[in-house]
């Protein structure tokens, strides 16, 4: 059977890209070398977010690893083989090789592609630390693999991935240590954010070291041992590296295809998702080095077949409506310019702010850390009063990861703050903070007034 789209790569791209090939009446080949799926059925978003939640019930490890372990099985079962074979896609396992920009040979058998989407994923980024080669440490690929909970953890890392998994172990009652280089964790993210989450640390009794980074890493009879160019050591059972993630474009023969990398590794793509090789080869994803979310790899999946089965006018990739969240107690969700970045680049960019002590029901529930930012642009004929368009937000609280839809969907239509100050919202709840926040680019609410974005620096 001649297949009109080639798709390389199984995870939430590549299952995106052959999907969208199906509905617009074509016939795609996915080539996997791994199960159906990819990281984020297996190691990424669903183990990761399974054992939150059991460390947030209570319950123990063991119980823990167990519910991780049936909610990938009953995942992975909608997207194996046989599922997708149902759905009119034929999968390949194996490793896919470009010969040239139009040839791609698969464990001996060549293909012949004129229609092509790369959507190979990302792999845990190894740090270069003397002697961790060493250690049998953890990785988010193996991490999941544990029968047992260290008695102490160290964490590598204090971005979203490494605070999440140090609170929940810390929750199962490990002794974590989380260590990151910048000079605070989630370094990409609004301060105020990452001094919400390190105050919540602190007192659930994780210790947090920034500004170091490891030099040396030891196995000492059994046990591990960090040490750094300036500080004490740190004595661990287990070590988890969590400094990030790195492209999968490695043995996949880009050169014979034409198609170019960043010195990331990553695929050098523009905003249509199209390669710089010949026409007809897209990449999605991870692999891209754009947006590493679960979800904005499926939108880039889409994006990238369409432009690479239609005729005419092209879909453009923008990350910049894309929300993401960190799934730490209280979440952390932000979409469009935190307030540094805001205060940089947009000086007339106006701010509302909301501490959750202040909303209803983070009172009953007795969990008032975070708050809510609204950043929009300033409408010059109102004077100090009124807001524009929605920019983003930022939002730290239980419920944060919810809440930050509403300003994703205000941000992508270019609604104006008056929409959200307007719409009735449903008492008590959390959702109310944002209909709270909105009014102050109007009135004065709560003693507070939308006012002009600082800098940190401010």
């Amino acid at each position: 059977m001649k297949h009109d789209l080639l798709v390389i790569g199984g995870g939430s791209a590549g299952l995106a890209a052959a999907r969208t090939a199906v509905a617009r009446g074509a016939r795609p080949l996915m080539v996997t070398d791994g199960p159906p799926g990819g990281d984020c059925t297996f190691t990424g978003c669903v183990p990761s977010k399974t054992l939150i939640e059991a460390a947030a019930r209570d319950d123990d490890f063991a119980t823990g690893i167990r519910r991780v372990r049936e909610a990938v099985a009953r995942i992975a079962g909608t997207e194996d083989e046989t599922a997708l074979a149902g759905e009119g896609i034929e999968v390949l396992r194996g490793r896919a090789v470009f010969r040239s920009p139009r040839e791609a040979e698969v464990e001996g058998r060549v293909l012949e592609a004129n229609r092509v989407v790369i959507a190979t994923g990302s792999e845990p980024r190894i740090p270069p630390i003397r002697g961790l080669d060493d250690l049998d440490y953890l990785t988010t690929d193996t991490v999941f693999e544990l029968d047992a909970l260290p008695r102490r953890l160290a964490v590598l890392g204090g971005g979203a991935i490494g605070c999440e998994l140090a609170q929940a172990f810390a929750r199962f009652g490990a002794e974590v240590t989380v260590v990151e280089a910048q000079e605070r964790l989630l370094p990409g993210e609004d301060a105020e954010a990452s001094r919400v989450l390190a105050d919540r640390f602190k007192a659930e009794g994780i210790t947090v070291r920034t500004g170091v980074s490891a030099a040396r890493a030891r196995q000492l009879e059994g046990r591990c041992r960090l040490e750094f160019d300036g500080g004490e050591p740190v004595a661990t059972d287990r070590v988890l590296v969590a400094v990030g993630r790195a492209p999968v474009t490695a043995g996949l023969g880009l050169r014979a295809a034409g198609v170019a990398v960043e010195e990331n590794g990553a695929i050098r793509t523009d905003d249509h998702l199209a390669t710089t090789s010949p026409p007809g080869i897209y990449a999605a994803g991870d692999v891209t080095g754009r947006s590493l979310f679960t979800h904005a790899a499926h939108l880039m999946g889409r994006i990238a077949t369409d432009n690479a089965l239609r005729k005419g006018r092209r879909r453009r990739f923008l990350a910049s409506s894309i929300p993401r969240v960190i799934f730490t107690s209280p979440e952390v969700a932000q979409v469009g310019p935190t307030e540094e970045q805001a205060a940089r680049t947009d000086s007339d960019a106006r701010m509302a702010y909301l501490p959750m002590s202040e909303v209803d029901r983070a009172i009953a529930a007795g969990r008032t850390d975070g708050f809510v930012k609204i950043i929009a642009a300033r409408r010059p004929w109102l004077g100090t009063l009124g807001g524009g368009r929605v920019l983003g937000a930022t939002i730290v609280g239980e419920r944060a990861g919810e809440l930050i839809h509403e300003i994703a969907l205000a941000r992508q239509t270019g609604m104006f703050t008056g929409r959200l100050a307007q719409t009735t919202h449903a008492y008590p709840t959390h959702a109310v903070a944002v209909q709270q926040a909105a009014a102050q680019f109007f009135t004065e609410y709560g003693g507070r007034r939308a006012h002009l974005v600082r800098s940190s620096a401010d």
